[in-house]
């Protein structure tokens, strides 16, 4: 097929021109073009058709839609990740250049020195503060290769390991938050994991013949914020592993990493440059990812805090020794400490300012803001003027990030040439046909990155492999996994390229800046077990899934905008978490329904007390639901294995079928309109012709292939599954109906007092339409009627209300009938404040009682949110990646 042929050009001249040091930005996007241009020449020339020669659409289309990258990157709202990018680059560069780095350093090495293999480790450490503060590799590879390389040498460390670890080091910038790697990864997989859920619809609609899809089957997505909080545990990880390697090879071999004596004193003098060394860092740290953890700011706004922190502690560090060197700072800390004071104190709304403290607190507030505004724009002055700082940084950031953007662009255009030749229906037919299913799949495309991070840049990787192979990944219902750990897991092994020889960017920069007693061989060398140990690393990440998953669950399950326990995809974790509850509390909640069944409520009306009593028995009831919600389950668990095999196998029959079927409808087409569209010779028809039947006859030998058992075996799952969903729907349905009944209960009482106040308004509309205007009456009947409004379960008095008003309004009003309207009404208001009033002084506090027994385990899916307890235990359990492929 020519679509092959130029998918072949596409490739060739991606790495032609990148092989010839071309720019990577017009490489990808040059290929593209050139591509498409020859394709749609070469459809015109041999077949007449500008189309011939592409899977689906034509070469205007595919233009277009490398147009629409462009426009999606610049001007779409929606897509604001990327706006990172620049602020984390300033924040970086501006700490780079203020010599932050060079302090840690020094003072780390100092610390860490005495202990075996201490000036390597204390780069390591160094390399995990800078890769949270800068994220940098260049840079950092570089200010370590001038300062701690010559130390290392100095004391004797081993050649290939001094410039391993100082590698390695820098490379943790990819890894740790803030990473640019990890926001361009995140923008690439929110796009794929749209993808990746129209692939899952079709495949379930197939399936199943239902045209939606349960929430609970969708791909779950990634911020920039999620894949930074699931990368953080994985690079503190690598840490370990480059720290530990460090120390056994300085235990067990002396002489390759001597500890270094430190000639001065630990005194406070030590204690004090260390302070100030490591202390800015950790809080400028703390201050970007804390407020990221804690749901306070998004990471846009970390990258803004971030920015302006690094200003300040440049502001300081460029005027060191001098004269109120560390105002601006202690301006801005006291300020910024002082506004927290202020917020946690007072409601700061400058539209709802309503009392003498509130315009006191906003007051407070602009001076504190000003205070702050000063020591920024005092620090940002010095960057200005010292050593033209300011200028340099900006310049750096300008072309860093415009850099990223060209080649996202690019990359845009190459991966739509791609798409176009049917790339992509390539590679997810190749994957497809691998044996082992889905872990075949992911591992040799994680073999694939890590080869190509031999010859390309990790961005190259991030925005030309990404697209293509993430949304099948993602697609799989088999392995389920996240966006999240997939992203952390490319991220994982894009870090490799840094390292892997010949074209290894850490590697470059040690080069450039080492002595030249160290040869490129002992760089070499020195970054081959570091690479191993980034390998361990990511089969750690790969089988511990939790490990990336556990805390971006747990912050979102936390936060302000937390979902409702009632969310669907929710519901098995937290009736685990419920049925363990009551395997351990059910004594205790069956002894506080049968003291709720001894209250006194014969006052209340006969509805509500059939309601309550209803619940108290609901309530009694569960633990036969809940048994019969497990029997469910476990008669399906001991289906499954049997069943799983034969699924897989007709599925992957019946994936083959419809490509073959895709196939055959081109074919169709094509000989239907052959002598229209193409006007070729007959020869080709006669071609087609017979690859249409050849293509006919093996989707006979597919279909052939379907057991027979099969029927039999799927209508025996869908019926356990059936089961099982039925029991489950019977189980929350009871329970919510058991305490929603309880909820309403006390809402009743609880505004019994507000309804006893509408006493004298409610008594005095007899005299009003007797004595009134009917005007007049109507609009106090109103009144009434709005107030009413505002009062749980007053609806029938309202409604009496509302026919006296109606009855009012006819052209010939019958007094006598809006009386007994009025008058039925009255009575219907005494009558629920009486029982109300005694209730709230007999009943609410017991109500109360149950209300707290209920709520962590009957009454757990009506709550606004979960308990924090509640929110750990299921973000442990959503950690883990759920097989969900038989439900396709």
């Amino acid at each position: 097929m020519m679509e092959l042929v130029f998918l072949a050009v596409l490739f060739m001249l991606m790495v032609g021109a990148l092989g010839s040091g071309f720019p990577v930005a017009f490489s990808l996007p040059g290929s593209a073009i050139l591509t498409i241009g020859l394709a749609a020449l070469c459809g015109w020339l041999f077949a007449g058709d500008i189309d011939a020669y592409f899977t689906q659409g034509g070469p205007v289309q595919w233009l277009s839609a490398g147009v629409t990258n462009f426009r999606s990157l610049y001007w779409d709202v929606e897509r604001d990740t990327l706006i990172a990018i620049p602020l984390f680059v300033f924040m970086g560069i501006m700490l780079q250049r203020s010599r932050i780095a060079e302090d840690l350093l020094v003072t780390m090495a100092q610390l860490f020195g005495p202990i075996p293999g201490g000036l390597g480790i204390s780069v390591v450490f160094v390399g995990a503060l800078l890769a949270a503060t800068t994220g940098i590799v260049g840079a950092t590879v570089i200010a370590m290769g001038l300062i701690s390389l010559p130390a290392m040498l100095r004391h004797k460390y081993s050649h290939s390991l001094a410039a391993g670890t100082v590698c390695a080091s820098g490379t943790l910038g990819q890894i740790i938050p803030p990473s640019i790697v990890l926001i361009i990864l995140a923008d690439q997989l929110s796009g794929a994991g749209d993808i990746a859920n129209g692939i899952r619809f079709v495949e379930y609609k197939f399936s199943t013949g239902q045209s939606s899809m349960p929430s609970e089957y969708d791909v779950t997505p990634a911020s920039a914020g999620d894949m930074f909080m699931g990368a953080l545990i994985p690079g503190l990880i690598l840490v370990a592993l480059y720290m530990g390697y460090i120390l056994i090879a300085a235990l067990i071999r002396p002489h390759i990493a001597p500890p270094v004596p430190y000639e001065g004193e630990f005194d406070r003098q030590f204690a004090k440059r260390v302070f100030l060394a490591l202390v800015p860092p950790l809080v400028l740290i703390f201050a970007v990812l804390g407020s990221i953890i804690a749901g306070i700011a998004t990471v846009n706004q970390a990258g803004a805090i971030g920015a302006i922190g690094a200003t300040i502690m440049a502001g300081y560090r460029l005027t060191e020794g001098q004269k109120n060197s560390y105002v601006p700072a202690i301006l801005a800390v006291v300020s910024f400490v002082g506004i927290v004071a202020i917020l946690s104190l007072y409601d700061l709304n400058i539209k709802r300012i309503t009392s003498v403290d509130e315009v006191i607190g906003l007051v407070l507030a602009g001076i504190a803001t000003t205070v702050l505004l000063i020591g920024v724009v005092w620090s940002g002055w010095r960057t200005f003027k010292i050593e033209n700082t300011m200028h340099g940084v900006m310049v750096e950031t300008a072309k860093t990030t415009s850099m990223v953007f060209i080649i996202l662009i690019g990359a845009a255009m190459l991966t739509s040439a791609f798409r176009a030749f049917g790339g992509e229906e390539l590679v997810r037919n190749f994957l497809g046909s691998l044996p082992g299913g889905f872990w075949a799949q992911f591992i040799v495309v994680m073999a694939v990155i890590f080869l190509l991070g031999f010859f390309l840049d990790f961005i190259e990787i991030a925005v030309v492999v990404v697209p293509i192979i993430a949304p099948i990944l993602l697609a799989d219902p088999s392995a389920n996994i996240t966006a999240v750990w997939l992203g952390v897991m490319i991220g994982i092994n894009i870090q490799t390229s840094f390292l892997t020889p010949p074209f290894g960017f850490a590697l470059f920069y040690l080069r450039g800046v080492a002595s030249k007693v160290v040869s490129t061989i002992e760089i070499y060398k020195g970054a081959v077990p570091f690479i191993l140990l980034q390998l361990v690393g990511l089969a750690i990440a790969g089988y511990y899934p939790s490990l990336v998953n556990y805390l971006p669950n747990r912050i979102h399950l936390t936060s302000e905008t937390a979902p409702p326990p009632m969310n669907p995809q929710l519901q098995e974790c937290l009736e685990e978490y419920v049925f363990a509850y009551y395997d351990s509390e059910g004594e205790t909640l069956l002894a506080g329904v049968s003291r709720a069944k001894g209250l006194d409520v014969s006052y209340l009306p006969t509805s509500e007390q059939k309601f309550l009593l209803a619940g108290f028995e609901a309530v009694i009831g569960v633990p036969m639901l809940v048994d019969d919600v497990i029997a469910a389950q476990n008669n399906l668990d001991v289906y499954i294995p049997d069943y799983r095999p034969l699924h897989r196998q007709v599925r992957r029959v019946e994936a083959r079928g419809r490509r073959t079927n895709k196939r055959l409808e081109e074919l169709e087409r094509k000989i239907r309109n052959w002598s229209v569209e193409y006007d070729g010779p007959e020869a080709g028809k006669i071609k087609l012709e017979s690859e249409f039947e050849i293509l006919s006859e093996q989707r006979e030998n597919l279909l052939s292939q379907v057991p027979a058992t099969w029927k039999g075996a799927r209508d025996g799952f869908l019926e356990r599954s059936k089961a099982l969903k039925k029991a489950r729907l019977r189980y929350r349905q009871t329970v919510d109906a058991a305490y929603v009944n309880v909820v309403r209960l006390q809402g009743l009482i609880t505004d019994a007092d507000p309804l006893a106040a509408l006493d004298k308004e409610i008594a005095s509309l007899t005299q009003i339409v007797q004595d009134s205007s009917v005007k007049a009456a109507i609009a106090a009947i109103k009144a009434a009627e709005k107030k009413l409004g505002t009062v749980a379960g007053s609806s029938k008095i309202k409604s009496k209300l509302s026919k006296a008003r109606r009855a009012l309004k006819k052209k010939t009003p019958k007094m006598d009938k809006v009386l007994n309207y009025l008058s039925q009404g009255l009575a219907l208001f005494q009558a629920e404040v009486a029982w109300r009033s005694r209730a709230k002084t007999e009943l609410l506090g017991d109500l109360q009682v149950y209300d707290d027994l209920l709520k962590k385990s009957i009454g757990l899916r009506l709550q606004r949110y979960m308990t924090t307890e509640q929110a750990q235990y299921v973000a442990v359990c959503h950690s883990h990646h759920k097989d969900v492929s038989l439900n396709f």
